[in-house]
């Protein structure tokens, strides 16, 4: 029997007085948060939710979210975390598609008027029976008219909770994800797809009980955050000092005051960061207390790595993965040195090869194919779609739709997405390479690179970018530059400036958005 509620309450029974999550001037032992996530838990009960059920989940990095997370946990029903910037017509398609029977929401701001979108979403969901919307204040009374509060609801119930027993295959969580290709699946992961990640995860990080003191910008709602950061954080005891929403100014100087060692993050949180630090913060205690820096969630920059490096004094970990692989699939090894644009090599108990479309295997070094991955991670597939499942797993293998190579040592190296691939008058061009390009310029600062139509090439390449600050360069002295750096039908003939990138609430660039303009 397993149940991924043991990793709260074992550090609970262990480490009762140790801060386990930190907000502000909120701040809560284990033995609290797992007292309020036992609330929710005979709440659920008392409404009639059990194992099997689905219970969703749309909360920013608050302390609710992991107190309601880990109370559906415990009943052995399985959580729908939902992306906090979904409108109500997405909400609704996804509480359907899940077929939750219970929702939390948080009651949102006057910009993001969370509450409002879920309650219009619920309504038009079917197989919603409850629906509870979490305020900041859980004395507050609701924002919505003959709705429950969270703080309501749970007064008055028991602070202990025996949790469901669950078999290691049953459902834990149902993660949304686009996938490669068509509208959002929910990938099913179970139990054991989980803890088996968490465990590799900690003996990647070398974590210790009761040492580490996260940062956590990565949205919980998504599976970088919930596995590496959540999960595995509240394994060994650690301390989660939360951040709602990335201000790369108030997330150095939290670093520097709070004396974080553990910090991951998306390639543009980190570029964020180190463009943030400054004489308002002790830049090298921020570096003496960093014990580990980890990238995932797209390909972190070779000279953007270097930055870091020569800012921070530290080599950031770079790791590989997906919702539909729990989400970490390769890592770099701690006790290697990282080779620059590597993510690493397959992590303990997991395989992965490279595949053309017809699933035959790529080999020879340096080849470029579609990673394949097999192992403890995979997914038990994508909930109520067994043709889309069949489409991506084959004998245990998940394809990606990413693409990579392979050196002959054994390191994998992201190519690019399979979708993102360019090709210019017949040439295959990989945006990612590009961008590596550009980003080694000393007037570039970031980078995104996207084939745009054209009627003679039938794609061109185009590069949005935003200057280093003070910046002189033109739009026409970067694309003459990049012509003397890359083969002819490499280099981007357009180059368009821009102060920002529209990205995902995860940080990643969001390339359709670019296309889109």
């Amino acid at each position: 029997m397993l149940n991924l509620s043991v990793l709260l309450e074992d550090s609970a029974r262990t480490y009762p007085d140790r801060e386990a999550v930190v907000l502000g001037p909120a701040r809560l032992t284990y033995a609290q948060l797992n007292a309020a996530a036992n609330q929710v838990a005979n709440l659920l009960v008392e409404r009639g939710i059990g194992p099997g059920d689905r219970v969703a989940l749309s909360c920013p990095n608050l302390p609710h979210f992991p107190v309601v997370y880990y109370g559906i946990l415990k009943t052995g029903a399985a959580v729908v975390p939902l992306n906090v910037l979904l409108k109500s017509r997405e909400i609704a398609y996804h509480l359907d598609d899940a077929e939750v029977k219970a929702y939390f929401c948080f009651e949102g701001t006057a910009e993001l008027p969370m509450s409002a979108e879920g309650f219009a979403g619920c309504r038009q969901a079917e197989s919603v029976e409850h629906f509870f919307v979490i305020t900041g204040d859980p004395a507050a009374p609701s924002p919505i008219d003959g709705v429950e509060t969270l703080g309501s609801a749970v007064a008055g119930q028991g602070t202990a909770f025996d949790s469901v027993p669950t078999e290691p295959t049953d459902t834990a969580a149902i993660l949304y994800t686009s996938g490669t290709t068509g509208q959002a699946k929910g990938a099913e992961l179970s139990h054991a797809n989980t803890m088996m990640n968490v465990l590799a995860c900690n003996r990647l990080f070398r974590s210790t009980p009761a040492a580490d003191s996260h940062l956590l910008c990565l949205p919980l709602f998504h599976t970088f955050g919930a596995t590496v950061q959540m999960h595995a954080g509240f394994s060994m005891a650690a301390t989660l000092h939360l951040v709602p929403r990335f201000d790369a100014g108030a997330v150095a100087e939290l670093m520097d005051r709070e004396r974080i060692t553990f910090f991951a993050g998306v390639p543009t949180m980190w570029w964020g960061l180190l463009n943030a630090l400054s004489d308002d913060v002790d830049v090298e205690r921020i570096a003496s207390n960093l014990r580990i820096g980890i990238s995932g969630g797209a390909p972190l920059p070779v000279e953007l790595a270097q930055r870091i490096r020569q800012r921070l004094g530290i080599t950031v970990l770079e790791g590989y993965g997906l919702s539909e692989t729990s989400p970490v699939a390769t890592f770099s090894d701690p006790d290697v040195d990282p080779r620059p644009g590597s993510i690493g090599v397959p992590i303990w108990g997991v395989e992965l090869k490279l595949i053309d479309d017809d699933w035959t295997e790529v080999t020879g070094s340096g080849r470029v194919g579609e990673i394949a991955v097999k192992g403890h991670n995979v997914m038990k597939g994508y909930y109520g779609r067994p043709e889309a499942t069949a489409e991506v797993i084959r004998d245990g293998w998940f394809r990606t739709g990413d693409l990579a190579r392979r050196d002959e040592d054994g390191f994998y190296y992201i190519v690019d997405r399979s979708k993102d691939l360019i090709i210019r008058g017949g040439f295959n061009v990989y945006p990612r390479e590009i961008e590596e390009v550009l980003m080694t310029h000393p007037q570039v600062s970031l980078a995104a690179v996207i084939g745009v139509p054209h009627e003679r090439h039938g794609e061109e390449i185009k590069a949005y970018v935003i200057p280093q600050p003070g910046s002189s360069l033109t739009e026409e002295e970067l694309v003459a530059w990049a012509k003397g750096q890359m083969a002819s039908y490499k280099y981007p003939r357009i180059v368009e400036f821009v102060t920002s990138l529209p990205m995902t609430a995860t940080g990643k660039i969001l390339k359709r958005e670019l296309a889109r303009r």
